[in-house]
């Protein structure tokens, strides 16, 4: 028992030294301070750090250190001021921390040749001392700073600063700059030997491994070749004669850095409105030009501009538009396009020839309205709701035109009466038409051949009996394809024209009941008058710019008839329906213009697939096979295929032919089949009686030169 008792009277003694320890240790961190950081390293004139612990009673002093010459360690702090060129400022940032500052007074740039003021620095290296700062508590050191400094005098200009820009020499005639590997401004550029801003100390460092060549500043201001070089020592006799006479500015390191052009600044994007500039008339119209009123403002007409309809859009001479704007009504419209009085719409324009022409404005009723408002319980007039009365419908423009001018403008204005139960959508429609003469100003396809996805020409021959003479002309119009809108159904599907070049194929669907089934006769034709709608054209035009009164630009087209055979029905089922037609076209490159192939269509062919027709019962729906009016939907296509027929080359080369190239002009430099080719008529370069003449000097030289060359000397002195 007696031993457990003083293990435990020592292990009390233990805890209480050790809580003695504690507190003594805990009294003394409070009275201890310390700089954080402890140690800098400077190369400017300021130097801060912070001093934390407990600050009651510190004092701060500084003195310059030396290290010592034997052990070269820096002294124990000192509590004795100094006087110093160091200001030492502090800042209470806490209840134990303070900010110490210290900045360098006097004067850092470096002296002059001949001046005469002691405040400045003699040497580039201005300051190199070690500064300590010690924090003492009645005049005993408690922590202290070492600060090595290393600091450079500041170089600065002579003169006195000038406002005026720096002048860059004409890069053209010289490379930019002397030193292109200064690229530090006020500062030394390592291995740049050419820069200013190095001083001699700092050359002494790289300068054995100075950058080479013109990047590093060394330019040869006098090339090899220029004739003030020549030496008698290394230069060959010749060397008079291809040397070259140039001013020492033109180096072959011009461009080098800098190749001449002048960007111009791109601006940014922005979300603003762009300002636009007033419209400027022309003197006459071009096809594509705006047509102007006499007030010298764009005549606009609404039209489709990226795919959004725009009330206010110039209107292109000798371009043709149809378009749609769709808007939704909740009330009566107040403003144009849709309220328009007639009088507002005769305007005065310029017809492009020094005079004007007014709008012929001729104004219609629309009866049915269903042409233009989708929803049909909102047409008919009632006496709820709102009844909105003259309401723009359409606007149709036709220009008559001749040269580059307007003889006379008409225009039909569609007006309606709109009953509003609700909202509805209104569909209006704007178009324009350039006529000259009887003939519309279509567009072209190309110039002469076809363009890629540009429209098929075709049209319809119109004979006339005139006299005795049938004369005939070419009314246009174009070789269309299905284009299926909204619910892909053949009753609301629209038309898109073939464009040259691009195979395609588009169609429709068709709703076919059981009942429809029966009557197979009936359902083909349905089906046959569809497909012929798409292509009413009897002829197609073989270039893109055909003349409508001249046959030879037109191709006939080639309809592949059906076989008149029986057709096998059954009462659930058709066969022989022209679900699919088949547009093929054949094109050759004709000509070439500016190296652009030039493609003329040269026939068109058009047929149609045959295909039965048959309910499909499966899949768990039998209602079309049971209920004689529930229908099915079926497929009508068509499709065009571009065929490109090669170029005939002739027969092929002999082997002769391919291997024998020297009198072949085409595959040799040197053609001696040409050789006598100025002297002949098809020589345009100059006059022919210049080159004749030229011609006949040559022929002259050369008989001299063989009357006194060898062989006639040989021949006169046998002869004498």
């Amino acid at each position: 028992m007696a031993n457990v008792d003083e293990i435990k009277f020592f292990k009390l003694i233990l805890r209480q030294i050790l809580c003695l320890f504690l507190i003594l240790s805990l009294v003394r961190s409070q009275n201890n301070v310390a700089f954080q950081p402890s140690f800098i390293t400077t190369t400017g004139p300021t130097v801060t750090s912070l001093l934390v612990g407990n600050l009651t009673d510190v004092s701060l002093y500084v003195r310059t250190a030396s290290p010592s010459n034997t052990t070269g360690s820096i002294g124990s702090p000192s509590c004795v001021g100094e006087a110093s060129p160091w200001v030492l400022t502090k800042e209470q940032v806490g209840k134990t921390a303070a900010q110490i500052q210290l900045r360098l007074e006097g004067n850092l740039h470096l002296c002059g040749d001949n001046e005469t003021e002691t405040d400045c620095c003699s040497k580039p290296l201005c300051v190199l001392e070690t500064v300590q700062v010690s924090a003492c508590v009645g005049g005993s050191p408690q922590a202290s700073l070492l600060i090595q400094a290393r600091i450079h005098a500041l170089l600065v200009p002579a003169g006195a600063p000038s406002d005026n820009n720096t002048v860059i020499p004409n890069q053209v005639y010289q490379p930019l700059g002397a030193c292109p590997c200064d690229l530090t401004d006020g500062a030394c550029d390592v291995r740049c030997c050419c820069d200013q801003d190095c001083s001699p100390e700092d050359l002494m460092l790289f300068a054995s491994h100075c950058l080479p060549g013109p990047f590093g500043g060394q330019i040869s201001k006098d090339p090899d070749y220029q004739c003030s070089l020549q030496s008698s020592e290394n230069s060959p006799d010749w060397f008079p004669f291809l040397c070259v006479h140039s001013p020492p500015e033109n180096n072959p390191y011009l461009g080098l850095f800098y190749q001449g052009q002048t960007i111009p600044p791109k601006p940014g994007p922005s979300f603003q409105t762009p300002a636009l500039s007033a419209p400027v008339p022309v003197a006459v119209y071009t096809q594509g030009s705006p047509i102007f009123t006499i007030n010298d403002q764009f005549f606009t007409v609404p039209q489709m501009v990226l795919g959004r309809c725009v009330d206010n859009a110039p209107v292109a001479f000798l371009n043709n538009f149809e378009v749609k704007c769709v808007t939704l009504l909740n009330s009566c419209p107040t403003g144009a396009p849709l309220i328009t009085l007639p009088e507002d719409l005769r305007i005065q324009v310029k017809n492009g020839q020094g005079a004007d022409v007014l709008v012929d404005v001729a104004e219609e009723v629309a009866d049915d309205l269903s042409l233009f408002i989708s929803q049909t319980d909102a047409v008919a007039s009632s006496d709820k709701g709102l009844v909105c009365e003259n309401v723009t419908l359409a606007l149709d423009y036709i220009f008559y035109w001749k040269g580059n001018g307007i003889t006379s403008i008409t225009l039909t204005q569609t007006v309606g009466t709109i009953s509003l139960n609700r909202s509805v959508v209104l569909t209006t429609r704007y178009s324009a038409e350039f006529l000259n003469g009887e003939f519309p100003g279509e567009p072209r396809s190309g110039n002469p051949g076809y363009q890629a996805g540009k429209p098929i020409i075709a049209g319809v021959e119109d004979i006339s009996d005139n006299d005795t003479n049938n004369t005939g002309s070419i009314q246009r119009t174009s070789i269309n394809l299905w284009k299926p809108v909204r619910d892909g159904l053949c009753s609301s599907v629209e038309m898109k024209p073939a464009l040259f070049g691009e195979n395609s194929t588009s169609g429709c669907l068709l709703p076919v009941s059981r009942l429809n089934l029966t009557q197979c006769d009936l359902l083909r034709e349905a089906v046959t008058s569809l497909q012929e709608s798409l292509v009413t054209a009897t002829h197609v035009a073989k270039s893109g710019n055909p003349d409508p009164l001249m046959l030879t630009d037109w191709v006939n087209i080639s309809y592949v008839t059906l076989n008149s055979t029986a057709m096998e029905d059954s009462p659930a089922s058709c066969s022989g329906i022209p679900s699919h037609q088949h547009i093929q076209v054949w094109s050759l490159i004709t000509s070439m213009v500016d190296g652009t192939p030039q493609r003329e269509i040269i026939d068109v062919e058009v047929s149609l697939s045959l295909s039965s027709w048959v309910l499909d019962c499966g899949g768990g729906d039998i209602s079309p096979c049971v209920d004689p009016t529930e229908t099915q939907l079926f497929p009508i296509t068509s499709s065009v295929t571009f065929i490109d027929i090669p170029i005939d080359t002739g027969p092929p080369k002999s082997r002769f032919q391919i291997n024998f190239t020297e009198y072949d002009c085409n595959r040799n430099d040197v053609c001696w089949p040409e050789l006598a080719f100025p002297l002949t008529k098809h020589y345009t370069g100059e006059p022919y009686s210049q080159s004749l003449a030229k011609g006949l000097i040559l022929v002259f030289f050369f008989i001299v030169a063989s009357v006194l060359g060898t062989p006639w000397r040989q021949i006169r002195q046998a002869w004498g």
